[in-house]
């Protein structure tokens, strides 16, 4: 079974950076599709970053679009997020998730394996 391990979250001010690492056990067809989630507290879990493993194809939400960046190292199996310019409501639980389709990225259903989450807190 893949696993999934978040690391890097924190608590940082407005206009501050973070960059968050989810290790994968293993970089397969499983986990051909990677995506960012978050879920802030009293709200909905969302997708903000996706990528195509294997062809590194990428897209944002439109919250996060220009201000973060998803990438990551085939070697090292990781998946990375560099948080940029964050802002108050960038709080939230910052989760990875894989799965081998990707048909709609940002559907939390698209995906079997969750890693347990890393909290971003950004101050004002």
């Amino acid at each position: 079974q893949v696993q999934l391990v978040e690391s890097g979250g924190g608590s940082v001010q407005a206009g501050g950076s973070l960059r968050l690492s989810c290790v994968a056990s293993e970089f397969t067809m499983r986990t051909a599709c990677m995506v960012w989630f978050r879920q802030a507290p009293g709200k909905e879990r969302e997708g903000v970053a996706f990528i195509y493993t294997f062809a590194g194809a990428t897209d944002y939400s439109d919250s996060v679009k220009g201000r973060f960046t998803i990438s990551r190292d085939n070697v090292k199996r990781t998946l990375y997020l560099q948080m940029n310019s964050l802002r108050p409501e960038d709080t939230a639980i910052y989760y990875c998730a894989a799965g081998s389709s990707c048909r709609r990225w940002s559907a939390q259903n698209e995906y079997d394996t969750w890693g347990r989450g890393t909290q971003v807190t950004v101050s004002s």
